[in-house]
């Protein structure tokens, strides 16, 4: 863990990876609302958490190295689910990555529960975790000039959803009707770091002749 002063009330701290980080920004959520910690804004990234608006940035980086920062708690609270068709573009790309048939790149995806790590990139845009390493992805050689709102998408360790329309290099393995940021709406972002996610197909339909 690294504190690095940001102008004269803030921090940004490095972790090694992206489990610590959601982990001390757990943390730090926690001594916040129990006011052990007086802080404006804490927004955590890939592998850095940063703190703005602290009385004593100098003390507090200090004093952060010593603190004991427990695992990331049990997922907990409701789960968001996100309905969506895996329709992608790049769905034979994916499992052929996966070494898998096409169909189970849907049901690998939907089968794994996802929890919000960061947000950024647009308003909107949750990074979420949750699949096995061996799921990661490579983003596209050649970005796509627009990737449709609703889409989607894979690259490295990470699901995304994009909230508009926008160019984007993720690999698209499906699309959603739900609205992620609307400006009208409070709160305006459905996903907030933390949120959990699950991916919700369409079920299949009945068939009358089958007896079901």
């Amino acid at each position: 863990m690294r504190a690095l002063p940001v102008g004269e009330r803030a921090l940004l701290v490095e972790l090694s990876d992206g489990t610590e980080a959601q982990a001390l920004h757990a943390e730090l959520l926690r001594r916040r609302a129990s006011g052990a910690l007086r802080v404006r804004e804490i927004v955590p990234a890939a592998r850095t958490v940063l703190l703005d608006g602290l009385d004593d940035p100098g003390r507090i980086g200090a004093e952060l190295p010593g603190w004991d920062i427990p695992p990331l708690p049990p997922r907990a609270g409701a789960v968001l689910e996100v309905p969506v068709r895996y329709d992608g573009p790049d769905l034979a790309d994916v499992a052929a990555h996966w070494g898998v048939p096409v169909a189970e790149v849907a049901r690998i995806h939907s089968a794994a529960e996802f929890r919000v790590a960061f947000c950024g990139f647009a308003p909107g845009f949750g990074y979420l975790t949750g699949l096995p390493e061996r799921f990661e992805v490579p983003r596209r050689a050649t970005p796509r000039t627009s990737v449709p709102r609703g889409s989607v998408a894979l690259a490295g360790p990470y699901t995304g959803v994009y909230p508009r329309a926008s160019p984007g290099g993720w690999q698209l393995i499906g699309s959603t009707d739900l609205v992620l940021w609307d400006h009208a709406r409070v709160p305006a972002a459905l996903l907030s770091p933390g949120v959990r996610v699950r991916f919700v197909p369409p079920t299949a339909p009945t068939n009358p002749a089958a007896g079901t």
